[in-house]
């Protein structure tokens, strides 16, 4: 009798243990989390999503994906998610202004809520720091562009206090300037003279008006022989370079080192030779679209909270080796 009803106990702690499983299991295929981009159309926005669901395949959850190009649209989308039944939502939001208005219709609509890439800021223009977020840290980026260019310059046995540097502006959008000053301070620490950083201000982030900036400084210094180039994006490096070359500056004489690694990057690396253009720092949509998924999805299920702040970099790619790294970040 005692082994029979020892018998009966391990098996009803096995049918509960089972039983348990199976409610999480359910719970976990059930979870729907939102991910809204403010310009769903742009190959970034495309590929965070594309990490989005493969966080979504590996851990059984569904990512609902909206795109919201306005403030108006960003407060449906939220609307939308809670009649659907979503436990949480990832917004790059179309204006970081918004921030105590989303925080509070995410509320009204029970969902937790993380930002990725823009951060929310209240009335006040100061970061909603309770509100989780990944974003990118324009600074290091710049940094690491000013290092790649001090290193190249080193390597072809430059003497920086003799080069010139087109410093492509757009101050009106603060990422930009942070990326070039941070490129700034570390070719001036490098040994650049401050009076050789010459401004070159855009009336776009386009490489047409980075051509149109860079070629009124060369025109202005014909006696510097050697020049180094950065600004917001590839584009702004490759306005440098286009100019540099119709000045007739040999691509042994420039270095330009962009930002993003776009298809106009990519493009330029095919060249059967290489260009002005040496680099660009590759910033990868793969953490920002598959781990702040996976995060959400840990808080929501698990109650645990994602860190309140992550900035991340991104990795130089260079002719010879972007194909490595962009198998390495996932984009190829």
């Amino acid at each position: 009798m005692k082994s029979l009803f020892k018998t009966a106990a391990v098996l009803g702690f096995a049918v509960a243990a089972l039983t348990t499983t199976a409610l999480t299991a359910a719970r976990a295929d059930d979870v729907k989390l939102g991910f809204v981009v403010k310009q769903p159309e742009e190959p970034w926005f495309q590929d965070e999503w594309k990490f989005a669901d493969q966080a979504g395949k590996e851990k059984g959850f569904t990512v609902v994906k909206i795109g919201a190009e306005d403030g108006e649209k960003a407060l449906a989308a939220i609307d939308n998610l809670g009649a659907q039944g979503a436990k949480g939502l990832v917004i790059c939001t179309p204006d970081v202004k918004l921030g105590p208005a989303l925080v509070a219709r995410a509320k009204a609509n029970n969902l937790k809520l993380m930002t990725v890439d823009d951060q929310l800021v209240d009335g006040e223009g100061k970061p909603l720091a309770d509100v989780p977020h990944m974003g990118i840290s324009a600074s290091k980026i710049g940094e690491q562009v000013g290092q790649a260019i001090a290193d190249e310059a080193k390597k072809r046995g430059w003497d920086l206090k003799t080069v010139g540097m087109i410093h492509i502006s757009y101050d009106q959008l603060p990422t930009a300037k942070d990326r070039v000053d941070g490129a700034t301070k570390v070719l001036e620490a490098a040994g650049l003279p401050a009076a050789n950083v010459f401004d070159a201000p855009q009336a776009k982030t386009d490489t047409e008006s980075a051509l149109n900036a860079s070629t009124t400084v060369l025109n202005a210094h014909p006696d510097i022989t050697h020049w180094v180039a950065a600004g917001l994006n590839d584009e702004a490096a490759l306005g440098a370079v286009r100019a540099s070359e119709a000045v007739n500056i040999t691509p042994d004489s420039m270095i330009a080192v962009g930002i993003g690694g776009a298809d106009s990057a990519i493009n330029e690396f095919k060249k059967s030779q290489p260009t002005g253009f040496f680099a660009t720092v590759i910033i990868s949509p793969k953490r920002h679209g598959y781990e702040t998924s996976l995060n959400l999805y840990d808080w929501v299920v698990n109650g645990k909270a994602p860190p309140a702040s992550v900035q991340t970099s991104g990795v130089l790619a260079k002719r010879d080796d972007y194909h490595d790294v962009r198998k390495s970040l996932g984009i190829e």
